[in-house]
């Protein structure tokens, strides 16, 4: 009898979710199958979903979702261990990138797993139609190519928690990691969702001397502090983006902050954050996925001697670095109530609908919203 799971599908922007039955692929010799257990929606996910990214936008099929996690549901031939060679068996907790790089371009040869040219996401490249079909993490199953990276997950650790590991948390430390933040560093977060808030933690535990985050939610903002952060600018105290702008170089004694980190989603905001990086600062860009637009002087950054990095994905090993983290960490920090919304597959419009903040009144925003499997 053939294996099938079931799947949230979604046809272009705003469009109605529904449930379908599909074939569960096969496991080939060095595969992983996972039954996922919770896949959270991501700002990318809103993204696509709202139908604001560039180029034209085609309303075909697709199975949404790259934030996820789950347990392992078969092994194939070959497969005893995940990738540190640990044990690995059948309803083991598992996290894994969402992304397969090739590991054999320039790019990877090169230790920049995160650059692959080729890498794919079997949900974005491929129609509905084509082997294997759950291809995306609003599913009941996830197919693991043979040889990709996967990682056993602490038993302490809640599934709930975990949904959230293989993009928000990910992306904003291996983007610290690039950074190379120094003993005594200042930190400015943009955003305090989801990321932001790992964000804060993350640059908290590196060593900064102060995490500053910038958000316009107040329940967010509070979290933040009980997350590390060391002082927050709230966008209805300071509504204009000189304003937040002055507060951030106040707090740094009229320098700037040497790292500043935007996970916003909004192009604005990129102009804002280079203005709260010291001279010879660097600036990290991790929301400004969805190609909105804006002009850039030159002097902003070159002058400045601003180094600039833009990431939309991670080299895996820092996987197993969250992980470590978060069991470090969880009488520390609430990281592990991060999620403020759960929905069970059937309500995934309910779901998108109570992640979306554009257009929402003040204090309305939730911080992560995750539907289980």
């Amino acid at each position: 009898m053939v294996l099938k799971g079931r799947a949230a599908i979604g046809q272009g922007p705003r469009s109605e979710f529904w449930i379908e039955e599909l074939p569960v692929p096969e496991v080939v010799p060095g595969s992983v199958l996972v039954k996922n257990t919770g896949a959270a929606v991501c700002g990318s996910d809103l993204h696509g979903w709202r139908g604001d990214q560039d180029g034209p936008v085609t309303p075909r099929k697709r199975i949404p979702g790259h934030e996820f996690t789950g347990r392992v549901h078969s092994l194939g031939k070959g497969v005893s261990t995940d990738s540190l060679r640990r044990p690995l068996k059948e309803g083991d907790k598992v996290v894994f990138p969402f992304f397969f790089p090739c590991m054999r371009c320039y790019h990877c040869l090169r230790d920049q797993l995160y650059a692959c040219q080729y890498r794919f996401r079997s949900n974005l490249t491929r129609t509905f139609e084509d082997y294997p079909y759950c291809d995306g993490g609003f599913a009941d199953y996830f197919w693991l190519k043979p040889g990709h990276f996967v990682f056993k997950v602490p038993e302490e650790l809640p599934d709930k928690a975990l949904a959230t590991i293989n993009c928000s948390m990910a992306q904003v430390m291996f983007g610290l990691h690039l950074a190379q933040p120094k003993q005594g560093d200042t930190v400015v977060v943009q955003g305090a969702g989801g990321l932001g808030i790992y964000a804060t933690a993350c640059a908290a535990e590196a060593g900064a001397s102060q995490v500053i985050v910038v958000d316009g939610q107040k329940a967010r903002l509070d979290l933040a502090l009980r997350c590390g952060a060391t002082a927050t600018v709230d966008l209805n105290e300071y509504p204009t983006p000189q304003a937040r702008v002055d507060r951030v170089r106040e707090l740094t004694g009229g320098i700037g902050a040497d790292i500043g980190i935007e996970v916003v989603g909004i192009a604005a905001s990129t102009l804002e954050g280079l203005d709260m990086v010291r001279m010879g600062g660097t600036y990290v860009d991790i929301g400004n996925i969805s190609g909105g637009s804006f002009q850039l002087a030159g002097n902003k950054v070159i002058s400045r001697q601003t180094r600039w990095i833009g990431l939309q994905h991670y080299n895996p090993w820092i996987l197993e670095s969250c992980l470590q983290l978060l069991v470090r960490t969880k009488d520390k920090y609430p990281l592990l109530d991060l999620v403020s919304h759960t929905f069970p597959l059937e309500k995934m419009n309910q779901a998108f609908e109570t992640a979306e903040w554009v257009g929402k009144q003040k204090g309305s925003a939730a911080t992560r919203v995750v539907v289980t499997l």
